[in-house]
This record gives structure tokens, sequence and C-alpha cells, in this order.
């Protein structure tokens, strides 16, 4: 599948590269994701899914090549006016403790000095969005489990009506009930709020029942791209091929399981 850079794409990383002390982490890397898409990032540790996620809203800083947000280079603006219309969601989702749960879904607006009424009905919308209670907005992160602090992680992101979001292995923290449920929500709001997401997440089967469309990247580099049904199906690259059979052959172990293999006694 072939993604051009054009008028369409909401998001563009052009020639990005971006070097450590141990060498590339990414490499003259082209990416253009059109908005209303849902873009997952996979591949090993090391690839360089999260140091591209975070030069896209300037976290990190690209060596060489250009990041464009609507056609416009990232570094036009100062960063923190960047990342207002883009929210941000990550494992470790760090609320502030000292803040109750309204006023930490609350602190963009805030700074955007929305008035006091408006983000109070900002933040109980939001709440029924992520589907918690309204009395939730009274408490304070440690009376919560974790997937409600995740909740609450994404309605603090989408507090302020960005129409991008960041999302480093969001719910990988989880367990697995609770990170499915919270995968589905997502993609509901993805679908009702009009978002442009991408994600980077280790699971290959979370990235194959959430995206529209799903990246490999290997050694800083894309390795293939498109639709998760094309590449689970028409790979030539044996280490993408292997990558994305992943959820095939857990589902293989699972019915071997439920057979009675004796090899899964």
């Amino acid at each position: 599948m072939s993604h051009r850079h054009g008028a369409a794409q909401l998001i563009e990383l052009r020639g990005v590269s971006r070097s450590y002390s141990t060498g590339f982490a990414v490499r003259a890397l082209d990416l253009a994701v059109p908005a209303g898409q849902f873009v997952a990032i996979v591949g090993e540790s090391g690839s360089g899914k999260t140091t591209t996620l975070k030069m896209t809203n300037r976290l990190l800083e690209p060596d060489a090549g250009e990041v464009l947000i609507d056609g416009q280079p990232t570094r036009a603006q100062p960063p923190h006016l960047l990342r207002r219309r883009i929210g941000y969601v990550f494992q470790r989702i760090g609320l502030f403790p000292h803040l109750t749960v309204a006023e930490n879904i609350g602190i963009t607006p805030q700074l955007l000095e929305w008035p006091r009424e408006k983000i109070a009905a900002r933040v109980a919308e939001l709440l029924t969005l992520v589907n918690l209670p309204p009395e939730f907005a009274a408490r304070f992160p440690s009376d919560l489990s974790g997937g409600q602090r995740q909740r609450i992680g994404v309605a603090r992101a989408l507090a302020a009506r960005p129409v991008i979001m960041l999302m480093d292995e969001p719910f990988g923290a989880l367990d697995p009930l609770t990170r499915d449920a919270l995968g589905s929500e997502y993609r509901r709001l993805h679908e009702q709020m009009g978002l442009t997401t991408l994600m980077v997440t280790h699971d290959v089967l979370e990235a194959v029942l959430l995206a529209d469309r799903i990246v490999v990247m290997r050694e800083g580099t894309i390795v293939a791209d498109g639709a998760p049904r094309e590449l689970m199906n028409e790979l030539q690259d044996p280490a993408v091929r292997e990558l994305m059979d992943t959820p095939r052959r857990q589902a293989l172990r699972v019915a071997a399981m439920l057979d009675g293999d004796p090899r899964h006694g």
C-alpha cells in the first residue's frame, strides 16, 4: 500500500532522522497519516517506534528532515502551543497525585484560559465518554484502579479537543480484560470524535484489532506499511511475516489447548 505526501495528510514526517550515542534510532523515515486514520506502529524493542512518536509533537527534535502537522512545519511554532493541539497518552499515565480527577482533566483547558463553567462541563462530558460516573470528578488518583487512571489519562488528553492523538503503549500495563475493554472503547472514541491516532504498541494483536493501518519498523526504518489484513496475508519479508503472524500462532496454541493437546496439559 502506498501512502504519498499530499494536502490531505494531517501528519507528515519527511526524511526524519534521529541518533543517540549508540547510533541511529530513526533513519531517513517518511511517514504520512491522513486525517481520520488510526495507525499503529509495531516492531521490536529499539526499532525506533517511540522516538518516531515523540518527534511528532517535539518531545524530541529530529537531527534531519522535518515534521509537518496539517501542512505546517512543527518547528514554526513553540512546542507548548503545538502540544495543546495534540493529545498524548502513555503507559505510565502520570496523573498529578495532589490534584483531583477534575483538576487533572482540566489542566490544558485551564492553561488555555477557558471559563470555569466551560471546564466543568467538559470534565463532566469526558467522564461520560470514558465510562466513569460523575462522582469520580472529586476523587484523587490514589483512589483509582489502574484502568480507571488510564481512562482519566485518555480524558485529559482529549480535554482541549485535539484532532490528533499520540499513544505510546497506552494500555500495556493493564490486565488483559481491562486492556481489551479500553482498547475497544478508545477505538469508539476515535470514530465518534473524528480523531487521527498514531499508536505505538508491541502487541501485534492489539494493532490488528484496533488500527486501520499498521506500520512495521525495524532498526529505525519502515519495513512494511499497510492494512492489517494485507500485512497478515501478503508478506515477502520473512521477519515481518513472523511478527505479523503472532496473533495467528497464539490462536492456534489456544485452540490446541482447548482440544486437549497433551503438550498443553
